[in-house]
């Protein structure tokens, strides 16, 4: 018999796959635009003596290159209009304090503490998601070991595509110090950020775990600490790899979250 828990779980995938079937369509439109401005741009460059030329792109065109910090974790797709329009839950925490995430993982436990009064918004979305279990049973999908080395999780469709169906803004973005003339500031390991589409104020519920210092662009929310215990656990994974041996991609040791909580410390 189907739990109307089981049944809510149904229709959101089924919403997710609509979702993503027009993110899909959105995204072939723009990556054929993109194209035609960049072979014309290359041929007026070439006419004047010049053989560069690029495009910035972003969610599912950014540059897979383990400098840019657009590769690996921290990105995920740019939200339809529908998602966009879906609300930010109201604020419940206390801004003055401070909360723990605990991820209960089949490869170990990971606690994150999480300063409200720095990322008042973020905490009270994983708040508000976590008490819904919208993170249990999820995987952690994305590992990268290369340039920058981190661990996505977060997305409940586990391939970098989901979302709650709506965005929070950026916060926090000079926690971590200016930037260098790299354009890029250091995320010690430990840190915990979110991810987003390149854009601002497009952060759902995907986020990283850094487990080496790891040098991106200040664009990126950090918002909570991994605990040591939960920190070797992200270590052991990142050192069995990825799979295939790539660099970039879905990690060896597989990590399921089975169970997610956000409680005031």
């Amino acid at each position: 018999m189907v739990t109307s828990d089981q049944r809510r779980r149904q229709l959101a995938r089924e919403k997710y796959a609509r979702q993503q079937q027009r993110r899909e369509e959105n995204r072939l439109k723009t990556k054929r635009r993109n194209t035609v401005v960049a072979a014309a741009l290359a041929v007026v460059l070439a006419a004047g003596g010049a053989v560069y030329a690029s495009v910035a792109l972003t969610g599912d065109d950014s540059p897979k290159n383990s400098d840019d910090a657009a590769s690996g974790a921290p990105t995920t797709p740019a939200p339809t209009e529908s998602e966009s329009a879906n609300a930010e839950p109201k604020m419940a925490v206390d801004p003055k304090a401070t909360y723990a995430m605990a991820l209960k993982t089949n490869e170990g436990d990971i606690t994150i503490t999480m300063d409200a009064a720095k990322t008042p918004r973020t905490v009270n979305s994983f708040k508000h998601l976590a008490d819904k279990k919208y993170f249990d049973g999820t995987k952690c999908h994305r590992l990268t070991t290369d340039g920058i080395f981190v661990l996505q999780c977060g997305d409940p469709k586990g391939d970098g595509t989901g979302g709650p169906g709506y965005n929070i803004p950026d916060e926090n973005l000079d926690a971590l110090g200016k930037a260098g003339a790299d354009g890029k500031v250091t995320f010690p390991a430990g840190t915990v950020a979110m991810a987003n589409t390149g854009q601002p104020g497009t952060g759902g519920s995907q986020y990283f775990l850094v487990y080496k210092d790891t040098k991106l662009p200040p664009t990126y929310t950090p918002f909570g600490k991994i605990d040591a215990a939960g920190l070797k656990v992200v270590e052991k994974v990142a050192a069995a790899g990825v799979t295939g041996g790539a660099t970039d991609g879905a990690p060896k040791k597989a990590v399921t979250i089975e169970k997610a909580t956000v409680a005031k410390k």
